[in-house]
């Protein structure tokens, strides 16, 4: 891989921030882009998040990783997570957006939420939604640690160097959080925080907001 690796936090619908955010990256064909998961839920855009990501696999790699919430939404669908606890957790407003139903999601939609992964790593990253159980191997992770922990800022590093890039724990400061092989990318883009992209190689970040606005800063 020879271009950017760039993760981006929890979109959770917000998909003015996510076209604000993506008109300022100017994307090449090599960039290789990781979804933190918890694209769906809470903002009032989940369908349009999702069609700009399938957009997006068309001209550069994209990596998914599962959330929580996509996890909740998948239960309701299959039946193993209740479908009232989803609607309260912004379930609602992923109705919203499909026409109060979720029959409605498209196919194309429901593959690409499926295609999730647990992780995704690098030589030098390891990209989760939430969260690692110490000294327990990637493979071996359970779905409570990647996708329900909440980052605390006192992970150890992990022992093979590579630093973990996570979302899930919303940073209301709006800006990222760092400790020791860590950081933390979830910047609330849902409440009055913003939507973050980290470029992992340079450790510069963008952020966009859902009135439109964007800033960059670095780590």
């Amino acid at each position: 891989m020879t271009g950017r690796i760039l993760a981006v936090g929890d979109i959770h619908g917000c998909n003015t921030a996510l076209d604000t955010l993506l008109g300022q990256l100017q994307l090449a064909a090599d960039d290789c882009v990781v979804v933190l998961g918890d694209i769906v839920d809470r903002g009032p855009g989940t369908r349009q998040v999702i069609e700009r990501l399938l957009e997006l696999q068309q001209y550069c790699e994209l990596r998914f990783v599962k959330g929580n919430h996509e996890q909740m939404l998948l239960g309701a669908l299959d039946g193993t997570y209740p479908e009232s606890n989803w609607l309260m957790f912004g379930g609602r407003e992923v109705l919203d957006s499909y026409g109060e139903t979720l029959e409605n999601l498209p196919a194309e939609h429901l593959d690409f939420l499926r295609s999730s992964v647990d992780y995704y790593e690098t030589a030098t990253e390891v990209f989760v939604h939430a969260s690692l159980e110490p000294g327990v191997p990637l493979v071996d992770q359970h779905e409570k640690w990647l996708r329900w922990t909440r980052y605390t800022g006192q992970e150890l590093p992990l022992l093979s160097g590579q630093r973990v890039v996570c979302g899930h724990t919303p940073q209301k400061s709006g800006l990222p959080a760092r400790s020791r092989g860590w950081v933390c990318i979830d910047t609330w883009a849902y409440g009055e925080g913003w939507l973050t992209c980290l470029d992992v190689l340079t450790d510069e970040f963008y952020q966009a907001d859902e009135q439109g606005r964007y800033r960059t800063g670095q780590l």
